[in-house]
């Protein structure tokens, strides 16, 4: 899930209670409030752009713990003003040979290749991030729960009634969050029909 700014969200979780949810910083700002009254207290935070669990170092003042967790884009090689980061590529020679053959340089044939793969199908792969995510999150969060390997197949089969069903006695968080979730790739798959 993103914000209208584009900034992904933050998901966190005491045992299968919901405890936040919300973009990076508010997460962060939840989680250190958590912490000061309670620095004991296991929670698990994922990302729901990718499903990762994410560990957190809450030690310190907020102001700390966002510079630390959520640092502002760094500075550097790349085009910082248009959000052009400059990070390391693996190719076959014959990749960097056809690479060293285009007209605008390496750089801006990769730049053009991503953005046609983007567009070919932007909403079926919406879709398939969503429910790849997904999965990484419901292996940690429910992984020992009923149906868990049957709802996992209905999730990538796109059943999403059928993996609604199958969640239904589920803990109401982790249902709610990851049958929103399953309808958010379902309704990506709809929009790729059109």
């Amino acid at each position: 899930m993103e914000t209208t700014t584009g900034q992904s969200t933050w998901v966190a979780f005491r045992g299968a209670r919901r405890v936040a949810s919300g973009t990076r910083r508010e997460v962060l700002a939840t989680l250190k409030s958590r912490f000061d009254a309670d620095p004991s207290e296991q929670v698990l935070v994922f990302d729901d752009d990718s499903g990762a669990q994410i560990e957190l170092d809450l030690r310190g003042t907020l102001d700390e713990v966002l510079e630390r967790e959520d640092p502002l884009p760094r500075t550097g090689p790349g085009r910082p003003r248009l959000g052009v980061t400059s990070r390391e590529v693996s190719l076959l020679p014959r990749h960097w040979d056809w690479l060293a053959e285009q007209p605008s340089g390496a750089s801006a044939a990769l730049r053009r290749l991503v953005e046609q793969a983007m567009k070919a199908a932007p909403e079926k792969e919406r879709a398939r991030r969503i429910r790849a995510a997904l999965s990484r999150f419901l292996t940690a969060m429910a992984g020992d729960r009923p149906h868990y390997e049957e709802a996992c197949r209905a999730l990538f089969a796109g059943e999403t009634a059928r993996f609604e069903e199958l969640v239904a006695r589920w803990p109401r968080d982790v249902r709610e969050h990851a049958v929103a979730r399953a309808r958010e790739a379902s309704r990506a798959d709809r929009a790729a029909e059109r």
